[in-house]
Parts: C-alpha cells; sequence; structure tokens
C-alpha cells in the first residue's frame, strides 16, 4: 500500500517511522511519503492561508497550494488513490472504516490546519475521475489543532490490518469492533503471568484447557463489557 501525507508540519509524522507501522515501512509492505504542503506555495511568505469569505474568526487554507500539491503527487499513472481528509465535520472513522482502506492501494491525507481546506478542494476531487472519491473523516466528536494526529491514528489502524504487518494475523479477528458482524463489541479483558496478583487471580476458565469454554466465556465478557464501557458514551 502506498500512503501520502501532506501537511504543514511534516516533522509531526515522524512517529510513524516507529514500531508496527515503521517495520512495515522498511520492509516495503507499507511506501510512505510525507510531504510539506508549503513546498507547493507560489510567494515568497510561502502562504498556506486566507481570510474566510462571510467574515468570522480564524483562517482558511486556500485550495491553490492544495490543488498543485495533489495533482503532483498522483502524476501521471493510471492508478487512482482516495483522498482522505481528516475534519471534526467529517463521518466517524471505525474499525469497519479501516477494514475497507486496507484492501485499497493508495491513500493520500491532506492534514488541514485553522479553520479547515476550503471545501472546494473536497468538491472538485470528488468529481475528478483520476481519483477514487474523497473521504471526510473524523476520529471522534473533538477538535483537534490539525489533521495529522488524526492522520496518524488511521494510518495505524489501517496499516497493522495490512498482511504481515502483525506478528500473528489472528490478532486483528480479535480486535475490539471485529470480535462480530455488528462491529460494536469491545475486546473483554485480558490476562498474562503471574496467575495470582495483589490478590487478584486469572479467571479459573482461562486456566481449565477447555477451548469451547473459553471462546463461550471471552464472547460473554466482550458482551458484558461493551454494555459498561458503552452506557458511559450514553
Amino acid at each position: 500500500m502506498r500512503i501520502d501525507i501532506v501537511s504543514i508540519f511534516p516533522d509531526y509524522l515522524g512517529p510513524l517511522r516507529l514500531s508496527l507501522i515503521g517495520k512495515a515501512v522498511d520492509s516495503g509492505t507499507i511506501e510512505l511519503h510525507i510531504h510539506d504542503l508549503r513546498d507547493w506555495t507560489a510567494d515568497r511568505h510561502r502562504t498556506v492561508d486566507d481570510t474566510p469569505y462571510g467574515g468570522g474568526p480564524g483562517m482558511v487554507m486556500s485550495p491553490e497550494p492544495w490543488g498543485r500539491a495533489l495533482d503532483d503527487i498522483r502524476g501521471t499513472t493510471d492508478l487512482k488513490p482516495k483522498l482522505v481528509i481528516p475534519t471534526p465535520s467529517g463521518a466517524r472513522f471505525v474499525q469497519s472504516t479501516a477494514q475497507q482502506w486496507s484492501a485499497h492501494p493508495w491513500l493520500v491525507f491532506a492534514c488541514g490546519r485553522y479553520e479547515g481546506i476550503d471545501a472546494r478542494l473536497a468538491q472538485f476531487y470528488h468529481a475528478d475521475q483520476h481519483w477514487d472519491g474523497v473521504a471526510e473523516v473524523s476520529i471522534g466528536d473533538y477538535v483537534l489543532a490539525g489533521g495529522e494526529v488524526a492522520a496518524m491514528v488511521m494510518v495505524e489502524a489501517v496499516g497493522r490490518l495490512l498482511p504481515g504487518v502483525l506478528g500473528n494475523e489472528v490478532s486483528a479477528a480479535d480486535d475490539s469492533f471485529s470480535i462480530d458482524d455488528s462491529g460494536e463489541l469491545v475486546e473483554g479483558p485480558v490476562f498474562t503471568r503471574p496467575q495470582i496478583w495483589r490478590g487478584l487471580e486469572v479467571p479459573e476458565v482461562l486456566l481449565s484447557g477447555h477451548h469451547a469454554h473459553i471462546v463461550q466465556w471471552r464472547a460473554a465478557q466482550a458482551q458484558d463489557r461493551t454494555e459498561q464501557m458503552r452506557s458511559v458514551d450514553r
């Protein structure tokens, strides 16, 4: 999979060179390119924003450097990248989104700042036949200073689903939100050695060696934990 990320703070994306994603980059499973949007500006001040039409606080990122950047990144290849724009006003990014994107050959992330990117950017590339649509997505109902953190969250969620990235391919199937077809169950509690820690014991069923009973217990625990944790959100 190829992943391009465009930002005015390219150094912010440095952690993607670490841990599982970093190893996937080193092995060639992920082809990662990080770009500085200011390389596509046209003035000596490397300006990327302007005041909003209609008034209001803050600044809006201009579509002009973004358009030049995205056109250059795509180049002349016949492969159609998907444009991802992290924004708190977007559709919710969930595990099923990560699963769908993990089958895509090329994702391009446009990390906005300030009050966001001029809305015409998404409008233009959604209609551009050289691109596989535009996904405006949010990782939660809160506002960040920019799209970089959200992009890193999504890259990690997608990247760990690629073949060979996880040490144990079964791990992804046991993840929260992947346990059943509903996409809603969270993973139940997990345990390791020692068997007794500060007076707290590992549940007896996990020591029984009875696989069917363990599967049933874990399913019940996932259901209980989902009801417990998600009721807090309501």
